[in-house]
């Protein structure tokens, strides 16, 4: 995956030190005011990640970074465990963290984000990879923070200019299927929202849904005989599958515009896509804050993506014949 910058600038966390009698020791200072002595804490963290894919695995890399930079390499013990696409281990996992009295947990993906908030109310969780918080949380009355114990980063791209790339690309598409896995909350959002952004464009939708990865081989099928094209959103059970996917579109000679570029170096021809690693990194900062200023998660403002690149698949898009425009870049498909 292209990542913008792999190392962003140091942002100073100053520890508040404590007057009088206490002057000269490094404190972080919570929201209430009391202060807690962190000079010689080792924190300990616990990640859960949803599944093992490129883009997940970017978020959490990017959070490993910045904790390590902002807490330092000898201040930090991670445990970071994949769940392999399993809403049931995701729980497992978060409840062992609370069990072993970790810090604070990082979820990856949405599935994760709900089972740390079912295991604990009290434990910071700083999510990344989540495309709607109020939508993974049942949040009605969404203000931009959670108001619980829960913050971190979404990964949502702009989907009304997703879906304005089929028009651009595909002139000609008339029906666009639209390919997610039912069981993700956040991908019947994105769904919901590029239909309704497409309808406007004059562009007919239908929806091909599988409930997990024993459905999308067969799913796929029936959305290549009955559509002209297909939009996958950011969507982890998808993402995980596109060696499934690819070559039942290839057959058909039908394209794919996407949610993010390792979808798209999977089975896409274009994206408009951010960096996983940034969203990662900067919840990872948030965390930082978290463990050594004191900052209350319930009350930190969610983080959404500013590199956002129009990306293109060269060798797809010539094979279907696709014009491609000069500000579409072409994604490096020999980087590991």
């Amino acid at each position: 995956m292209n990542k913008l910058v792999k190392k962003i600038s140091a942002i100073a966390l100053s520890a508040v030190m404590v007057g009088g009698m206490m002057a000269g020791c490094s404190a972080a200072k919570t929201d209430d005011g009391a202060a807690a002595d962190t000079a010689d804490k080792t924190y300990k963290i616990g990640i859960c990640q949803l599944v093992q894919h490129e883009a997940l695995d970017a978020a959490t890399e990017g959070f490993i970074d910045a904790v390590k930079e902002k807490l330092g390499e000898d201040k930090v013990e991670i445990d970071s465990q994949n769940a392999s696409g399993d809403s049931a281990t995701c729980s497992t996992i978060t409840n062992g963290f609370v069990a072993d009295g970790v810090d604070l947990i990082m979820a990856n993906a949405t599935p994760a984000l709900q089972a740390a908030m079912q295991s604990t109310a009290d434990i910071p969780i700083v999510a990344t990879s989540i495309t709607d918080f109020a939508t993974a949380l049942e949040i009605t009355d969404w203000t931009g923070t959670t108001g619980i114990n829960v913050t971190g980063t979404a990964d949502l791209a702009p989907l009304a200019d997703q879906a304005a790339m089929f028009p651009e690309l595909l002139p000609d598409a008339k029906t666009v299927g639209i390919l997610y896995c039912s069981a993700e909350p956040n991908s019947v959002y994105q769904a919901t929202v590029v239909a309704e952004e497409l309808s406007k464009l004059g562009v007919t939708t239908k929806d091909y849904t599988a409930a997990d990865t024993n459905d999308i081989a067969s799913v796929v099928q029936s959305a290549v005989a009955e559509c002209d094209a297909i939009y996958i959103p950011t969507d982890n059970t998808m993402a995980s599958s596109t060696g499934t996917i690819d070559p039942i579109l290839a057959a058909a000679n039908i394209p794919a515009i996407v949610g993010e570029e390792g979808i798209c170096k999977g089975c896409g021809v274009a994206t408009l896509s951010i960096s996983y690693y940034s969203i990662g990194y900067k919840a990872g900062e948030m965390a930082a804050e978290i463990l050594l200023e004191g900052k209350d998660p319930a009350t930190m403002e969610i983080a959404y993506a500013t590199d956002l690149t129009k990306e293109y698949v060269a060798d797809r898009a010539e094979a279907l014949g696709i014009t491609i425009p000069d500000t579409y870049v072409a994604i490096d498909m020999t980087e590991e």
